[in-house]
């Protein structure tokens, strides 16, 4: 097939990359119908993927992959920026000259036989002053239908990009799926993606986490805006009036269940309801108003399919019920369709379960999917999807959002002082290891912003980066900071919050605080809602006052251990914001008083 267009700095990098892996052909994925189609035939008639029943799961598959090939590999990841300083001590480091002789090693001839895609994508709506361009170059179908959902596809992107050399390269060779030649490699200063030995989506799909945060978060930094690893919703009320936040919470927090919320009875008869638009990745810039706008730079979920179900999350569910890839979950014989652990309680007799062999779900003690299946869903299936999804502007954000989980510390809520306050409770954020994560349970992990494992240089300057950014904004146009805990527990270890659709009250409340509709205690922490202005309206049986009082309540003895865990966290960076440092003695100060 021939180029699908005549940018020439495309062009050299493709021949390039086709002199190094020796393709058997080049196919351009234009995003028809017609070819993404005729790439799935051929997908299973190859056994890559299967086709589910088309009744039930219309345009829905299910893919393996290899057993030794099932999650992101931090371990293996790299970010390959000329000095380790530039990579920061939170990052794997490897010298981009080095780095690029060992992958080209590896990928050398890898394409043997096989076919190269080039996959031209746009990150956020095509032609939107927010958006980003990538090629990715690739062997798998599998990635191909994979990208096509999560990103905007076609010719269209490449018309868009023009003749600008402003574009992410991306090389994606499977090799041999060996594990001791897996490598996931960024060049944030050359704009390029590379990973090898992998056909584990989030290894892969090079627009996700290798663009969209990692590199773009680089970007972000040098063109003075943000890419955050942050959901995006809007929150209605009765009045019609639509508000938007952005939040970040470390994994195992209920992120893409709090982005597609339903609101609880009372409050969704009264008129409010909860919009997503992104349950990952926001990136974030100043309008022409001075307030800060978000997009989410995707098109579709990749979501982790166990626990997903009809009471956790209808609407990811609901997502999932057409144009789906599914990941190592199990494959239900019976009906040609899909089950994961949590789905259901009904578990198939007579299935296959994720590595390939017969599986009898009523009597096996093994798990039919594994615990990171996933799948790979488009956004517009959502119910709840907002109506601002493709809006190339974005929306206004009002609320900025952390949290974890916190057995004792942190309260239910809480309100940053100010925005640099905010940027250090965010750098500061935390989660507890639960029995889900290898190694001790109820181990501090400190995840700033969520970002640890996607920041694509020094977190250090990342946090100046923050700081730069609020300096810019009108205090009155700036988004206020809160941060969140769900996860509260009492002396007999039961969580003391329900959860799920009742933090749309905690939201309420956020959104009060931006409106100035509500006033607030101040702690040492920052500011938490007066126990009044949380609506406990429909779960007084499981709230009482006197429990939300204790979920409101700040225990200092507990934040002098958790200062000494901050120092030694920030003692890691050398290049520490003065602004945080001021900050970190400003709550010793608080907390001896």
């Amino acid at each position: 097939m021939e180029n699908m267009t005549f940018n020439k700095s495309v062009l050299s990098w493709i021949n390039e990359k086709i002199d190094l892996v020796k393709p058997e052909k080049v196919v351009w994925i234009d995003g028809s119908e017609e070819q993404i189609e005729a790439l799935r035939a051929e997908a299973c008639s190859t056994g890559e993927m299967i086709k589910l029943n088309q009744e039930i799961l219309p345009d829905c598959y299910l893919h393996r992959t290899a057993v030794n090939d099932v999650a992101r590999v931090e371990g293996r990841t790299f970010i390959c920026a000329p000095t380790k300083e530039e990579a920061g001590p939170t990052n794997n480091w490897m010298d981009p000259a080095e780095a690029y002789e060992m992958l080209y090693a590896i990928a050398k001839d890898s394409y043997k036989g096989r076919t190269m895609y080039v996959i031209p994508y746009s990150m956020g709506p095509v032609g939107s002053k927010f958006s980003k361009i990538g090629i990715e170059l690739t062997d798998s179908i599998y990635v191909v239908l994979n990208m096509v959902i999560m990103t905007r596809v076609g010719t269209d992107v490449l018309k868009a990009l023009g003749d600008s050399e402003d574009w992410v390269r991306g090389l994606h060779c499977k090799c041999d799926i060996d594990e001791e030649k897996r490598y996931i490699c960024q060049f944030p200063q050359d704009n390029t993606i590379i990973s090898v030995n992998s056909g584990y989506g989030g290894n892969v799909l090079l627009g996700k986490k290798c663009f969209a945060l990692r590199i773009a978060s680089y970007q972000g930094k040098n063109e003075g805006w943000q890419a955050e690893h942050m959901l995006i919703l809007g929150l209605q009320k009765p009045n019609g009036e639509i508000k938007y936040i952005c939040a970040a919470f470390p994994s195992a927090c209920g992120k893409t269940n709090l982005a597609m919320l339903i609101p609880p009875e009372g409050y969704y008869k009264n008129g409010y309801r909860v919009w997503c638009v992104g349950d990952d990745i926001s990136w974030i810039r100043k309008g022409e108003d001075g307030r800060l706008y978000a997009i989410n730079p995707e098109n579709g979920f990749f979501g982790v399919a166990p626990g997903t179900n009809e009471k956790s999350n209808p609407n990811a569910l609901a997502s999932t019920r057409k144009g789906t890839i599914f990941t190592n979950v199990a494959h239900n014989l019976d009906n040609n369709t899909v089950w994961w652990e949590g789905l259901d309680k009904n578990p198939p007799a007579n299935a296959i379960e994720w590595k390939g062999n017969p599986w009898n779900g009523q009597e096996s003690e093994e798990k039919g999917a594994h615990p990171n299946s996933r799948f790979t869903a488009p956004a517009k299936n959502c119910p709840c999807i907002s109506s601002e999804f493709e809006n190339p502007n974005g929306v206004p954000v009002s609320a900025i959002v952390f949290g974890g989980r916190r057995a004792k510390l942190a309260p239910l809520v809480y309100q940053s002082r100010s925005w640099n306050h905010g940027v250090f409770v965010g750098s500061i954020m935390a989660s507890e290891t639960t029995a889900a994560a290898a190694g001790a349970v109820g181990v501090v992990r400190r995840d700033p912003m969520a970002m640890l494992p996607f920041c694509g240089y020094n977190m250090a300057d990342y946090w100046q980066h923050w700081i730069n950014i609020g300096e810019g904004l009108d205090p009155e146009k700036a988004p206020k900071i809160f941060n969140v805990n769900w996860f509260r527990k009492d002396d007999e270890g039961n969580f003391m919050w329900p959860g799920f659709g009742d933090n749309l009250r905690v939201l309420d409340w956020i959104i009060d605080r931006c409106e100035g509709k509500v006033d607030a205690d101040e702690t040492a922490i920052g500011y938490v809602p007066k126990a009044e202005d949380i609506n406990l309206e429909g779960i007084e049986d499981e709230v009482s006052d006197a429990q939300l009082k204790e979920l409101l309540s700040v225990d200092t003895a507990l934040w002098k251990d958790e200062v000494a865990g901050i120092e030694e966290f920030y003692a890691k960076f050398d290049r520490l914001p003065a602004t945080l440092k001021g900050e970190l003695e400003t709550l010793k100060k608080n907390i001896n008083k």
